[in-house]
């Protein structure tokens, strides 16, 4: 059967089949899907696409958008997703591409992934020095003020990112978090020509960090790859010398995960 998206008649998809083919292609689009398109690509009656994902959110597989007609990944299945990208195999080479980095930079790299509130590390290798920063697998960091959330925003849409920042809590978490929407658009603006991302210890006094994008097989954000310090040990300039390092990682590890 063809996995491409193509319009099929309704007696071509399998009852079975029909739930995973949306959540497939909801997935796959990157952005909030109204049930309308997916009649037309998946050719299936309107009454059947409404049930279909009626039940999806009602289960947590799909969460409405916020102007309520449209649906994304609920929380179920971005779990599914993260699992999915951590089965052992995968683990297995990713760490030890995360490995190379830790032993060559020095210092604590990270692999993390978007979710609903912020940045949530999957994966990362410590440094071996006794002085470290403690931010364990499983961790969930604000979007704002580090360099992994500011580099997942700096790839929304305009429409996307204008409603965040028109109803998120910009906290202070440090005397150097940017926290007026004005300015943190012209940082991300920054942050979207150069390709990278920083954290000059706006997340936590004493902490530099630098992130670069893992990005998909269609060049999407899939997660993104960090290294983060002591001040004491590398200024923010000094991670900065590294990008290189980072970037050619960052293109193993999506490497790792095309179709």
């Amino acid at each position: 059967m063809p996995d491409d998206g193509s319009t099929r008649r309704e007696g071509q998809i399998p009852t079975n089949l029909r739930l995973l083919l949306v959540l497939e292609h909801v997935a796959r689009s990157g952005v909030a899907v109204k049930p309308s398109e997916m009649v037309e690509t998946l050719g299936l009656p309107k009454p059947t696409i409404h049930r279909l994902m009626h039940t999806a959110e009602a289960e947590g597989f799909l969460q409405r958008d916020l102007d309520g007609r449209a649906y994304g990944p609920g929380p179920r299945l971005r779990l599914l997703a993260a699992n999915t990208i951590s089965s052992e195999h995968l683990r297995t080479a990713r760490l030890a591409i995360l490995k190379n980095v830790a032993e060559e930079i020095g210092e604590t790299c990270n692999l993390a992934t978007p979710d609903r509130e912020g940045m949530t590390y999957l994966d990362r290798v410590e440094t071996k020095w006794p002085l470290r920063i403690q931010l364990p697998i499983g961790t969930q960091v604000p979007f704002h003020c580090t360099a992994s959330g500011k580099m997942y925003l700096s790839t929304l849409r305009s429409k996307v990112l204008d409603g965040f920042l028109s109803a998120a809590s910009l906290a202070e978490r440090t005397p150097k978090t940017i926290t007026d929407a004005d300015h943190l658009r012209a940082e991300l603006d920054r942050i979207r020509s150069q390709g990278y991302s920083t954290d000059d210890e706006e997340f936590m006094t004493g902490m530099a960090a630098v992130a670069v994008p893992v990005p998909d097989s269609q060049g999407r954000l899939l997660a993104t790859l960090s290294v983060h310090a002591p001040v004491q040990r590398h200024t923010l300039e000094d991670l900065k010398q590294f990008l290189d390092v980072l970037v050619t990682s960052a293109e193993d590890l999506s490497l790792l995960h095309e179709v």
